[in-house]
């Protein structure tokens, strides 16, 4: 368990060590709440490298300061999770720009990214509390909806989001996830949380759901 973000100012700098060249990585999940105060600890470090040159410069560069790869489990089975990497307490997540079923870090997250480190070869970007909500309802893990509560409590830019949510679908075509983000939704707004995009979801996952059962009819 990482207890503070110091710990991972830590483990970058050893990274950035390792490294031969430039790369740079968006932080999202745990680590990002961690470092607004918004979770007491995180178990580990979810990174999305935009690039396969970065991704496998990472790769390398992570296993020659001791970290081994580990085989992901079934709570990611709906995420494009490219590689688990541990060492110690110390657990990466690594992702090569899909995060989940299509679903990418575009350029306005990278706008939308806070820059909090920039070492000889490594910068470092905390995806924004928004980005981080969205990608928290892509998920079932335990502990998700918690932290979408929190992450609610601090600050939502609910037109970003269902901006980002749309332009992806627009790009990519109907997505099965809009039905998950669309599922976590609804468990929040049961929980009190007013979303004030859910008309929008509803249609968005209307349309998925009709489109699929012209594609069977």
């Amino acid at each position: 368990m990482i207890l503070k973000f110091e710990e991972l100012d830590k483990l970058f700098e050893e990274l950035d060590k390792a490294l031969t060249e430039k790369v740079h990585f968006y932080v999202i999940g745990g680590a990002v709440m961690l470092y607004h105060g918004l979770k007491i600890g995180t178990k580990d470090v979810d990174l999305v490298i935009d690039s396969s040159k970065e991704f496998t410069a990472v790769e390398k560069s992570l296993k020659k300061i001791g970290f081994t790869t580990k085989i992901p489990t079934l709570e990611y089975k709906k995420f494009d999770l490219n590689q688990i990497f541990v060492r110690g307490d110390y657990r990466i997540d690594l992702f090569q720009r899909t995060v989940c079923k299509g679903f990418m870090l575009s350029d306005k997250m990278k706008e939308r990214a806070q820059q909090v480190k920039e070492l000889n070869n490594l910068t470092v970007s905390l995806c924004s509390t928004t980005d981080i909500f969205m990608f928290k309802t892509f998920t079932e893990r335990e502990g998700d909806i918690d932290d979408c509560m929190s992450l609610a409590e601090v600050e939502i830019d609910w037109n970003s989001m269902i901006e980002e949510i749309k332009q992806q679908i627009k790009t990519l075509g109907d997505q099965v996830w809009v039905t998950w983000v669309g599922e976590r939704l609804d468990i929040l707004e049961d929980k009190g949380l007013i979303i004030p995009f859910m008309d929008e979801i509803n249609k968005l996952r209307n349309k998925y759901f009709d489109d699929i059962e012209k594609k069977i009819s």
